[in-house]
């Protein structure tokens, strides 16, 4: 323990939303969350005392933030391996470790490792020339999917092609941009198996999620996943705890899954607190920052039970213009309609499709939750309630004698 109170100290390699959702998770356990940060206006750097200021780049950077820290771990995979190493070799639990987190930064590693485990995966292959694109979609039909290896998320680096186009292909490997193909999925909706697992090997899988995405971005998390057999649900938590145990992972695993006519099939793997796992803050009895922190300290870990049947997250995205309404009195305007909605914002600058918060309702039925959830979502990105509701009409209503001759306040 390294504080003047016997406070373990966890070291969060990024200073994004996640590592600032961490710090609020670290803040309940008495714990003490430091961030590495690019930025002093990172949405973490906000918020966490313990700020210090460096590149990942930087391995003497990398050292002196690690310089303390009972783990070290992460809200993003772009950390170079031999940066990860150097801290291992000096030390340094580095959760998950680094031989773990190349499945999570490198996709023809995960895509080779998960084959020759017997995981489904689409078929692929790495991509050198524009031959190779070529050739593969002889074998495997056109659409193909094209994807950088390295570096991609929220659909970047991601391209669908419905044929050859050379230009594109040249000019990424031209670039450097390491590439490899994969068929595309005919799928029938996309799924999110989320587990947890520390040094001990103690593991714990939460409810698998349906994440609805559009324009290759989540938009919504549906919990459960609505109208899945129990025997997939099932298969999925089992094949997210089976790659964490054969992967070595400490710290969390969300495991994004197509489900298609033929079974599950593996999209990709994330390392750290993910996109598909907000709605655990209100929705489950441990959330998933929370269980990260336990992970990488090897404590034990808590309970997966969801507080609500039906849970749905959304995501807070920049509009396309951004409204004159301040976000202070678009927050004002939610809560005085939806008092219940749990609102989370991470201190970013609104710009077009940009994550800058989530919202989560809780309730029964999942057709209601997710209107609610979808209307919150839209007018805190908008300042416009797509239903066409006024807040206007709101105190007119309230206003208004009821049977009994009583106003409505």
């Amino acid at each position: 323990m390294n504080t003047p109170s016997g406070v373990p100290v966890v070291g969060m390699v990024g200073a994004g939303q996640l590592a600032r959702m961490t710090h609020q998770a670290a803040i309940a356990l008495g714990q003490s969350l430091r961030v590495l940060a690019v930025r002093s206006d990172e949405p973490a750097a906000l918020v966490t005392p313990d700020v210090v200021m460096g590149s990942v780049d930087d391995l003497d950077a990398l050292r002196a933030f690690a310089r303390g820290c009972d783990a070290v771990t992460f809200d993003h995979e772009q950390v170079p391996q031999e940066q990860l190493r150097a801290l291992v070799e000096a030390g340094v639990a580095v959760r998950p470790g680094p031989d773990a987190l190349l499945h999570a930064q490198d996709k023809l590693v995960m895509r080779r490792r998960l084959a020759d485990l017997g995981v489904p995966v689409p078929p692929f292959a790495e991509v050198t020339s524009v031959a190779d694109v070529k050739a593969f979609a002889a074998d495997h039909g056109w659409p193909v999917v094209l994807k950088a290896v390295r570096g991609g998320y929220d659909g970047r680096g991601v391209w669908m092609l419905d044929g050859p186009d050379p230009v594109l292909i040249e000019e990424l490997l031209a670039a450097g941009t390491p590439l490899m193909v994969e068929q595309a999925v005919a799928m029938r909706r996309e799924l999110a198996a989320q587990v947890a697992r520390s040094p001990f090997g103690q593991a714990a899988a939460w409810p698998v999620v349906e994440t609805v995405q559009e324009d290759g971005q989540c938009v919504q998390v549906l919990v459960p996943a609505p109208d899945l057999a129990e025997e997939t649900a099932l298969a999925a938590q089992q094949l997210a705890l089976r790659v964490a145990a054969e992967l070595d992972v400490t710290g969390l695993l969300a495991v994004e899954l197509f489900e298609t006519d033929a079974g599950l099939v593996v999209n990709e793997l994330a390392m750290r607190p993910h996109n598909s796992g907000h709605w655990t803050i209100e929705g489950s009895r441990t959330s998933q920052f929370e269980q990260h922190l336990r992970a990488v300290l090897d404590y034990p870990l808590g309970a997966t039970t969801p507080t609500a049947p039906a849970v749905v997250m959304a995501n807070v995205l920049g509009a396309k213009v951004t409204p004159e309404m301040s976000v202070d009195e678009r927050v004002h305007h939610l809560f005085a309609r939806f008092p219940d909605v749990k609102v989370h914002l991470y201190g970013k600058a609104e710009r077009p499709a940009r994550k800058v918060g989530h919202v989560t309702v809780l309730g029964t039925e999942l057709a209601a939750v997710r209107e609610r959830a979808a209307l919150a979502a839209e007018w805190l990105s908008t300042a416009v309630w797509s239903d066409g509701w006024s807040p206007h009409d709101a105190a007119a209503a309230a206003a208004a004698p009821t049977e009994r001759g009583e106003r409505n306040v």
